[in-house]
């Protein structure tokens, strides 16, 4: 017996219909909220740097995909910066991507990049936003920032660069507006957000004005690869995030973050036979 359809699936009128609906949806319940977001910038950095990410905005070689879509991913990132940098997240503000990215379309400035949509890869306006969207997100997870909204999606898109790996790429998901990043702040300090794109790369800045007690680790377990009864191939690991005593690199808490098992959604053939399972 076939599945009956979502109303959203009967054709591409009503998929608008839809998605015009959670837009709404979404402003309606902001507009009406006690949440204070945070908008005032400041192009002063803070003193102390609570973590640091740098990344290349445009992925190469086998399995990077259409490099034109490379090249848009890398416009709207640098454009979503731009309209991010010196970001003050005050005590009690929250951070919200899209309240500070505004619409992806054509008319804001933003170019055609790869999107996930149902598990598929496709082009779209704004592509690529996830990745920038992943990079705060690993920001927060060092730092005392509460994460108030999170959605995750495959965070195996292309064969990571190079053969490495890095911790906690856990693929963090947004779509204007309605699936959001929101990142709250509970301490009794201000935090700041610097994004700076140079040439290809991007350097992320997570800052405030006096170093907090503990640290923050994240750490991968058992990261491998794996053939499912449905053909495709999963990155599966375990990620867990540690807090540590900043003076003498005790762990005091470790908590798991997320079991990862990620669609991978580029040529099995590019995966390291030694991380096959």
């Amino acid at each position: 017996m076939s599945q009956k359809k979502l109303f959203c699936q009967r054709g591409p009128l009503a998929y608008a219909l839809s998605l015009n609906k959670q837009i709404l949806t979404r402003k309606l319940r902001d507009a009406f909220s006690r949440e204070r977001f945070a908008r005032q910038r400041c192009a002063e950095t803070l003193p102390v740097v609570v973590h640091a990410h740098s990344c290349s905005l445009i992925k190469r070689g086998p399995g990077a995909g259409d490099p034109a879509l490379q090249e848009g991913k890398a416009r709207n990132i640098r454009l979503a910066c731009s309209r991010m940098d010196g970001l003050i997240i005050a005590p009690g503000e929250t951070f919200s991507f899209w309240h500070l990215c505004g619409k992806t379309s054509r008319r804001n400035g933003f170019a055609p990049g790869r999107i996930l949509v149902g598990g598929v890869l496709r082009p779209g306006v704004g592509g690529g936003l996830c990745n920038l969207a992943n990079t705060i997100h690993l920001l927060a997870m060092h730092s005392p920032l509460t994460v108030t909204e999170l959605h995750h999606h495959s965070d195996a898109l292309a064969p990571d660069p190079g053969g490495v790996r890095r911790p906690y790429s856990a693929g963090t998901s947004v779509s204007y507006n309605y699936i959001d990043l929101r990142l709250r702040n509970d301490t009794d300090r201000p935090l700041q957000l610097c994004l700076r794109c140079h040439d290809d790369a991007m350097t992320a800045e997570l800052r405030t004005t006096a170093a907090f007690p503990h640290a923050y680790r994240i750490v991968e377990e058992d990261h491998h690869f794996t053939r499912a009864d449905d053909g495709h191939y999963y990155r599966i690991s375990r990620i867990f995030r540690e807090t540590l005593d900043r003076v003498t690199g005790a762990v005091l808490a470790r908590e798991l973050k997320w079991n990862n098992r990620s669609r991978v959604m580029f040529d099995p053939s590019l995966l390291p036979p030694e991380l096959i399972r």
